[in-house]
């Protein structure tokens, strides 16, 4: 297999990669890129904590080959919390949305592209944006409130 070099901006920054064609993005995120927020979880595709946002919409990058990553924009949780964290994430603190945190980046992330196409979701519409994020700890309910308070819809 012939190695070769990707060029992407990765939260806001131009970064380039040597990559193998199997080569997974998460992988290359995680050890090449040193970005620890998306996590290894069931390299399937299944669980949602490798999510990513790739050209504004969300994939799971246990998914995506790392040469499809060409010339994309890539943001992970580091590069949505610049800054101090955005309202939605300090929405998840005030709601304890997160007890051990594995699920969180992927959650915050299918949050923040359902909030940028829709400011005032519904809670079905919440339900389905984060449908693909498995979370083991909290039961759903404080992240939905979270997601809810910070598009202001919380009744």
């Amino acid at each position: 297999m012939k190695r070769t070099t990707i060029n992407l901006k990765l939260n806001g920054v131009a970064r380039r990669a040597e990559v193998e064609p199997s080569d997974t993005l998460l992988e290359v995120l995680r050890d090449k890129l040193g970005i620890k927020s998306a996590k290894v979880g069931c390299d399937r595709g299944d669980c949602g904590t490798c999510t990513v946002l790739m050209n504004g919409r969300t994939v799971r990058s246990c998914l995506v080959l790392a040469p499809e990553a060409e010339g994309c924009e890539v943001v992970t949780l580091e590069g949505v919390s610049k800054g101090g964290g955005t309202a939605l994430q300090k929405a998840f603190v005030r709601h304890n949305s997160f007890q051990c945190g594995f699920c969180a980046p992927g959650v915050v992330l299918s949050a923040t592209e359902l909030l940028a196409k829709d400011s005032k979701p519904d809670r079905r519409d919440i339900q389905e944006a984060i449908g693909g994020n498995l979370c083991r700890c909290t039961g759903y309910q404080p992240i939905i409130d979270a997601i809810e308070d910070a598009a202001g819809t919380k009744p």
